[in-house]
């Protein structure tokens, strides 16, 4: 039987293939976008190609592999807000091979240093292998933090007054004990605590979130305490933890408002009085001790510095001076170029762990966490478009770190300058326009929040899904990946299968694994749970 003949519009709106592949994806909890990757077994010879999930947190770019992120953040946060026990993390003690493999280090060092002072520059080479074979060692071993470099650094850190600054009220200082769950009250009770805390106003906003009077509007200000904020919440914990005398833990996001200037909600474990925290927050700051950048040197149009391949830095292209140097310039700064503070806006409430409410803030939590910053904020109108432009605009002249290459349209080689820098053009995420000054992390926890890392909690659905199925005699065999070797696959590889096969597989995979699941939990007397997010370990 012959289909009717269709127009060019109706034949338009038929769905492509690689759209109803995407949507069955999405339907089933499938990775969209995976990449592959060559798993080769060293013993068999055997080589296959594998799938791996892309891990994008934003669902405009991949909604299944976003959904099971924020899953796993709700996993973390609510296993961690309202912990009763002390979470363990007594270091293991180090074994014998550890202490021998650090004299060896020890003896290796000395003969290193005694090389450098005769200027045998060949034996120094060999010993500086040597070193770094022996720290790998020991890395295999298991061991955490750095171990001393056997070279000297070039010049020291300029070391910064701790004094506080006298616009600053005075905090009480007390011993940080290692505690980090909270009290209990009336021998039942142990409440936690959600907070919202703000940056300060750099003038009146509409509902909108625009300037009442775009011109008077601190823009610098306000792209700088973006740039900086992930330092000043660090400052605010320090000093939270220094003033009630215990290690504090936290979850928190950090949210743009309709402003875009970031805010940070958190779930902080233990209760803590409104009017110490409103102390706390007063009396926080962070000074970024960077070389002024005020007033640039080279303006829009003006010929920017070039670099010399003899001297290996950048200079001025009349007058072929080098720049001033980074290190030069910090050693010059008596005042701090920025001051960031938060706002007098803070909010705090009581949570009982378990409750509705507890819940329901869970979920405020983690509301945005697979939207990006841009989607977030996105402007509706024109008058909010200008806001953000104006912002970015000031965003593209503020340094974003000693690296950036933003520096030298100040006229200041940065840290680490190399050819292969575009002055006033930094890729860091600080300067693209939609992060709007979010460079670091959506996601800030303590390291003593819940004892597990993401990992560990993906590790526990795991095993609480293995478990399930093996109480119906559905027995997975475990496979021991640990002696493949990975490679990712180049483009040119004839062999490697297309996307779209990788998919259909990874598809049929998921129908059986939700089968069992299903059959797993009508046995246990349990109704079907349909979310394509179940599965996500």
């Amino acid at each position: 039987m012959t289909a009717p003949a269709q127009t060019r519009a109706e034949r338009m709106r038929v769905p492509l293939a690689a759209d109803v592949v995407k949507a069955a994806a999405e339907q089933h909890g499938v990775c969209t976008r995976p990449f592959t990757m060559e798993a080769g077994d060293p013993d068999t010879g055997e080589l296959r190609y594998v799938a791996v999930p892309c891990g994008s947190t934003i669902e405009s770019v991949c909604k299944p592999c976003a959904l099971k992120a924020r899953a796993l953040r709700i996993t973390q946060c609510r296993e961690g807000w309202h912990l009763v026990d002390e979470p363990d993390f007594t270091p293991d003690t180090p074994t014998e091979d550890h202490k021998a493999l650090l004299t060896l280090r020890a003896d290796l060092f000395n003969a290193y240093q005694e090389a450098m002072r005769d200027g045998d520059l060949g034996e120094v080479e060999e010993l500086r292998e040597e070193i770094a074979r022996t720290d790998d060692e020991l890395r295999q071993l298991g061991m955490r933090g750095r171990l001393p470099s056997p070279d000297a650094p070039a010049k020291r850190t300029v070391k910064r007054s701790t004094k506080r600054r006298q616009d600053a009220p005075n905090l009480p200082r007390r011993k940080v004990m290692k505690t980090t769950v909270g009290r209990e009250f009336a021998g039942k009770y142990r409440p936690s605590m959600f907070i919202t805390l703000t940056l300060d106003s750099y003038g009146r906003v509409h509902d909108d979130g625009t300037p009442v009077h775009p011109h008077t509007y601190d823009y610098r200000r306000a792209a700088r305490d973006a740039v900086h904020f992930a330092a000043l919440v660090d400052r605010w914990w320090q000093n939270l933890r220094r003033v009630v005398g215990w290690d504090v833990q936290y979850f928190a996001t950090v949210e743009p408002q309709k402003r875009a200037a970031p805010h940070l909600h958190a779930a902080l474990r233990g209760s803590i009085p409104h009017d110490l925290l409103k102390l706390v927050t007063a009396a926080t700051y962070h000074q970024v001790w960077w070389p002024p950048h005020d007033e640039r040197v080279y303006q829009d149009g003006d010929q920017l510095p070039v670099w010399d391949s003899r001297v290996r830095v950048f200079v001025d292209p009349t007058t072929q001076a080098p720049l001033n140097a980074w290190e030069d310039a910090v050693q010059t700064v008596e005042e701090p170029a920025h001051v960031a503070k938060f706002g007098v806006q803070v909010h705090s409430k009581g949570i009982l762990g378990g409750t509705e409410e507890a819940g329901r803030h869970i979920g405020y939590l983690t509301k945005y966490l697979t939207k990006s910053t841009g989607e977030v904020v996105e402007a509706v109108s024109e008058r909010q478009a200008a806001h953000h432009d104006r912002l970015h605009a000031e965003l593209q002249v503020s340094p974003c770190s000693p690296k950036c290459a933003v520096w030298l349209l100040y006229g200041i080689n940065p840290q680490g300058a190399h050819n292969k820098l575009t002055p006033g053009h930094c890729k860091g995420r600080a300067h693209q326009r939609s992060m709007l000054g979010l460079p670091g992390r959506r996601v800030l926890v303590s390291r003593k929040w819940s004892g597990k890392t993401l990992i560990d909690h993906k590790a526990d659905r795991k095993a609480f899904v293995t478990d399930m199925l093996a109480a119906v005699g559905i027995v997975k065999p475990v496979t021991d990946t640990s002696r493949l070797i990975w490679r990712k696959v180049d483009p040119s590889d004839q062999n490697a299968p297309p996307r779209a096969h990788l998919l259909m597989h990874a598809i049929s995979e998921r129908i059986r694994w939700r089968a069992e699941y299903d059959q797993a939990l009508l046995a246990a007397g349990e109704p079907p749970d349909l979310s394509a997010t179940t599965l996500a370990a």
